[in-house]
This record gives structure tokens, sequence and C-alpha cells, in this order.
């Protein structure tokens, strides 16, 4: 809680999501003051309902750089329309380089408020609506090659037995991140019970607790079915989880199979940086290389909106080109024309 100083000598409470300079700067303004007292109101209600301190904090500061738009034009909220705010946010973007994430942020501040203001009967119209900002195209992900792959995943096994074992963990790991295209995170949460050596499938718990069944690899199966006996010895408190870390013998976390993965990969004199995210990108790519079956996929990643998984579409575009050339009638890139006579 932020106390103030008035004139008179009267110190009192200011809100929680205001730093004493910000609150001293609007108390000297009677028109910021008089914009941003429907906004206080809106965050008290929002307090109330347990709303963080962050979120009440990141909502008033965009709404502060509104109001401060408003302000500077005499404008108040009800007199706001599309292309005012259009305005603002082209401002915050170009002139205050705020990032796009930022400015959505910012964006869905103002679209609650509008619809708080609604409520109360203090505005008829939310300039927000149907307004969009214009997303940053989603960048491509990185993808290794099925020989690159190849190399990690078929390296020497380790001369010292130590490192002998753990790499039958690491492999078996690997491969079925690789496999079944499968989050880091997915894969240290599988327990015993998730995985079907015989019928050669996987229960995953993805996100939003979803459970799905992917197909497991018989290369997966095989360096599964290697590593067990080890994982048999290691294990300790009759822990659940399929991949046991060798020291403490409980599931091992994310950064351990991390900082495997980066092991394993300098072993194998690979330059590229190899993270677990990788794998299941080149999963995703390279069944959608050789089947063309977005839906299929789609299931297997445990991706609720397809969109997510077209981005890997355009991972192999060198490829399409080259169906292209061979199958379109007006292609240019291949035909060998015959001059005129």
């Amino acid at each position: 809680m932020v106390m103030s100083t008035h004139q008179d000598g009267q110190t009192t409470q200011t809100a929680p999501w205001l730093s004493a300079e910000l609150a001293a700067n609007i108390e000297s303004d009677a028109a910021l003051r008089a914009l941003l007292a429907p906004v206080h109101r809106w965050l008290n209600t929002l307090s109330v309902r347990n709303h963080s301190p962050n979120t009440l904090t990141a909502y008033f500061a965009g709404l502060n750089q509104l109001a401060l738009f408003l302000r500077g034009k005499r404008l108040t909220w009800t007199r706001c329309d599309k292309r005012q705010l259009a305005q603002h946010i082209s401002q915050r973007l170009d002139e205050d380089k705020l990032a796009l994430a930022s400015v959505q942020q910012e964006l869905s501040a103002i679209r609650h408020f509008y619809g708080w203001l609604i409520e109360e009967d203090l505005a008829r119209i939310n300039p927000t609506t149907g307004y969009q900002l214009k997303r940053s195209p989603r960048p491509l992900p990185s993808i290794a090659d099925v020989d690159l792959l190849t190399q990690l995943l078929d390296q020497q096994i380790p001369d010292t037995s130590e490192q002998a074992r753990l790499w039958l963990r690491d492999k078996a790991m690997f491969e079925l991140l690789y496999s079944s295209g499968l989050r880091v995170g997915e894969l240290v949460a599988l327990d015993m019970a998730d995985v079907d050596l015989s019928d050669l499938r996987v229960r995953v718990t993805g996100k939003g607790n979803k459970t799905r069944l992917v197909p497991l690899g018989a290369k997966a199966a095989e360096a599964i079915t290697r590593y067990l006996p080890h994982r048999n010895l290691w294990v300790e408190q009759m822990d659940s989880a399929l991949f046991i870390s060798e020291k403490l013998g409980t599931r091992l976390s994310t950064r351990a199979v991390q900082q495997r993965l980066k092991v394993a990969a300098t072993r194998a004199g690979i330059a590229q940086n190899m993270y677990p995210h990788l794998l299941r990108h080149c999963f995703a790519s390279h069944m959608l290389s050789g089947s063309g079956d977005l839906r299929a996929v789609q299931e297997m990643l445990g991706h609720s909106d397809i969109s997510t998984t077209q981005i890997y579409t355009h991972v192999d575009f060198a490829k399409l080109t080259q169906v292209y050339d061979r199958a379109h009638p007006r292609a240019t890139h291949t035909q060998n024309d015959e001059n005129p006579t």
C-alpha cells in the first residue's frame, strides 16, 4: 500500500497498483485524475475478487497510457471510438516501440475495462469490439535432418560402465521423444504403467491434463527394454516413474533431460544446439513430410488447435517446390521447353 500526503498534512492510503511518484503526478493533474477515477473503481472490484497485484498493476499501466492519450485529445472514455483506439495502439507500437505482446496485454485490459463500464451503465460502446492486432508470424521451428538424428541416436556406447549405463537410459529417452513426439514434461511424467511394450503404444498426459495414446516406434521400444533392468536397480521407495535418476533413485527432472541431451550431442560430435523440444519438432516435420496427414500428426502431438500443427507444413519447403515442379502444368523450374519453329 502506497502512502500519499496532501497539502493539509493528512496522509492517506492509495491503491497498491500505484507508485508514490505516479500517485503524486495523478493528484496534480485534475483531468487525468478524473479519467482514472472509474479505473480505480474497477480495479478495486477486481482486487476484492482476489486478482493478483501483478495483474492489477499491469491493467492500470495499460489504462493509464490510454488515459494520457485521451487527456491529450481532450476526450473522455465514452468519446473514444475505434479510430481513436487504433491511433493510440499505433502510437504504442510505432512511437513507444512496445513489443506486440505487451500491446496485446494493454488491449486486453482496455477491453475488460470497457466491459465493466458498460455493465455499470457508464458507457454504451466498447471500442475494442471487433478490433484485432495483426499477429507477428509464428517463427518456424528448428529442424534437424534424419542423418543428424541418426548420428545422435546410433552413436557408439561409451567406454566406461557408468557412462554406458546412463547412455542406455538416455538413448531410451531420446528415442521416445523422437519416436512419439513427446514434450519433455510429458516424458518425465511417464509412469511404468503408461508404456505398453507389447502393443507398442504410450499413454501420455499432456496440457490441460488431457490424455492421448501415441504409437511407440520399434527402436524406442527396444531401447526402453534395454534400459529397464538398470531402472529397476536404481529405483527407490517404489517410485512409479519410467525414467529414474541413477543417483537419487527418483523421477528424473526436465532439466536433467536437457543436460543429458547436450552431453550426448557433444559426445556424438554434433555442433547444432540440441534440446528436447527439437526432437518433438523433428518428429512432427518428418511425419508430415512422409505422410502428409495433418490431422493424424495433430492427434499425436496433442495439439488442440490444428493451426499449431500447420507450422510444420512450412518447414520442408524445398521438398514442396520439387513436388510442384514435377506436378504443376505451368511450372517452369524443370521443364524443358522446346523453341517454336
